[in-house]
């Protein structure tokens, strides 16, 4: 009979199989494949459980946008917005306010303000349509500032055609005003506290006086450095150095930290094209220039700058005939024009009696011995680039002193003399006479006196 065969021996947990199982999982715990894309695991944590994380950067809040805010004759003008206003400084007969309009655009980000004023002189025309053009031209939308258009200061003397009000006073001999004065002096007072001490900068537009004419150019206090670096905006535009006679707005405006400019261009009574063109384009240049507006061309080389001028005159009367242009450049010597004695048939030169440039002039027409006929920005020495503290705008001493120290070319004629021509008064006694010489801002003379 065969053997039995060995019994199998009982596996329990103790022995065999199951001993080492708990030893073989840890190692496969340990031995977990790495992450297929060879960072490293995240924690196996509760679905419940949050996770801590830092929360993203926030953009920080926009600043809020500052608008620009003006009131002016007791309205506010609101951002964004052109409108017209009124400024009512004197009664009628009847007891009626009237209103002098005066244009607003209020630009949508903050800025300076920029006042316009035309028509100080009720004949002088060029202004009017000046202040019309820029006002009406600009988008509020895009301007940083304000600007302020008084198209006619001087009312009364608009609807009479005349330069001055109706009491025959010239309202820019009066500012800043007074409030118990003369008539003129009220409008000034009201005028100058109710707009103008809204502006941070002014123009005050105006052409020649009694049919003279001038070049476009800007007169300032020339000594202000605010004043020059206000100049500086205008692109072609001449300046000439001028203090202003007391009473003028722009002298006015100064005097109280406001800087300002004149901008002559023209003659008045008539509409100049040339005149306001040029006056337009200098003007949209200085709000290119104050960072009001944005443009993409500069306008031209600068123009000379004269830190004197001299008005030539008629020797005799007669009918003067100009044989030179505005902005033609003379030498001391040269024939300006002729003044004829339509009687005896007698022409009389108009001789300079300096280097420069002809600034302004009288057109042809009849004149008495001492008409102001040409007016002539002199020269500067070579290198001056400021005014000589010796020299006062209101001081024809101290213009001919100026005069003295530049070159000027020997004294000649180079026309020969008509038939009928008799030798020249003045060219005869310049040696021995000197010219009479008168700066812009001449006080006492009124036909020439500035702005």
């Amino acid at each position: 009979m065969a053997p039995a065969p060995d019994p199998v021996p009982e596996v329990t947990p103790e022995a065999g199989l199951g001993a080492p199982a708990p030893e073989a999982a840890v190692q496969l715990e340990e031995r977990e494949p790495p992450s297929t894309t060879g960072l490293p695991r995240a924690p196996n944590l509760p679905l419940d459980e949050p996770v801590e994380t830092e929360p993203p950067p926030t953009a920080p809040n926009p600043a809020p946008v500052v608008l620009q805010e003006l009131v002016l004759l007791g309205r506010e003008v609101p951002p964004k917005t052109s409108t017209r206003l009124a400024w009512a400084p004197t009664q009628s007969f009847e007891g009626i306010y009237v209103d002098t309009p005066v244009l607003v655009v209020n630009g949508v980000e903050p800025g300076p303000t920029l006042c316009l004023t035309a028509a100080m002189h009720g004949d002088e025309l060029n202004g009017i349509e000046t202040v019309r053009r820029v006002l009406y031209n600009l988008d509020a939308g895009k301007l940083k500032g304000a600007v302020i258009g008084v198209p006619i200061v001087n009312l009364q003397g608009f609807h009479a055609g005349s330069r001055y009000l109706t009491d025959r006073r010239d309202l820019n001999r009066y500012f800043p005003g007074d409030p118990e004065g003369s008539s003129a002096s009220r409008l000034a007072y009201s005028f100058f506290h109710e707009v103008i001490a809204h502006c941070d900068a002014l123009v005050d537009l105006h052409t020649g006086s009694f049919y003279r004419t001038n070049l476009p150019q800007l007169r300032g206090d020339l000594r202000n450095p605010r004043v020059v670096q206000l100049t500086k905006g205008f692109g072609s535009t001449v300046v000439v150095h001028s203090e202003g006679t007391a009473g003028t707005l722009r002298r006015a405006a100064v005097e109280v930290g406001i800087p300002a400019v004149t901008l002559e261009a023209g003659g008045p009574s008539v509409l100049s094209e040339d005149a306001v063109s040029h006056s337009v384009k200098a003007i949209r240049t200085l709000l290119n220039h104050l960072g009001m507006t944005t443009r993409f061309s500069l306008w031209g080389d600068p123009e000379p700058v004269y830190y004197n001028s001299v008005w030539e005159r008629a020797q005799v009367g007669g009918i003067v005939f100009s044989r030179v242009s505005l902005g033609q450049t003379v030498k001391r010597g040269d024939v300006l024009g002729t003044v004829t004695n339509p009687i005896t048939n007698v022409r009389t030169r108009i001789i300079s009696n300096h280097n420069g440039r002809i600034i302004g002039m009288a057109l042809n027409q009849v004149v008495q011995p001492g008409f102001a006929t040409h007016h002539i920005g002199i020269t500067p020495p070579k290198g001056q680039i400021s005014p000589p503290e010796d020299v006062v705008a209101t001081d024809p001493g101290s213009a001919r002193q100026l005069a003295d120290v530049t070159t000027d070319a020997p004294a000649g004629s180079g026309e020969e003399a008509a038939e009928s021509e008799q030798p020249d008064a003045s060219a005869v006694e310049e040696n021995h006479t000197p010219a009479v010489e008168n700066s812009a801002d001449e006080v006492g003379d009124e036909d020439l006196e500035e702005d």
